[in-house]
């Protein structure tokens, strides 16, 4: 298995720097993955649902370390190649005066 698609947007939202969309093996998307501006540095968190508990709850992850690393890996490369956290951070404060 492998990431063969990266897509992100933007997104000024907290310490969420961009919204990522990954394909699978040309086979299956995923949407709404975020990537995160940590306190430990970047790291991309899996879509997820708020309950009405206020809790959140992932609604897809993988199911071993390796995977995510490889997806996190995907994501990251691609998030730096269009410019990093400078360029994502412009990019929503653009579209924020736009609104």
């Amino acid at each position: 298995m492998r990431v063969t698609k990266v897509t992100l947007r933007p997104v000024a939202m907290n310490k969420v720097c961009a919204i990522a969309s990954i394909v699978i093996d040309d086979e299956f998307v995923i949407h709404d993955l975020r990537v995160v501006n940590g306190d430990k540095g970047l790291f991309v968190a899996m879509p997820s649902r708020k309950l009405p508990s206020g809790e959140f709850r992932d609604i897809c992850h993988p199911i071993n370390t390796e995977t995510r690393q490889m997806i996190q890996d995907a994501v990251l490369q691609q998030f730096a190649a269009e410019g990093g956290i400078e360029a994502f951070r412009a990019a929503a404060q653009a579209l924020e005066s736009v609104s």
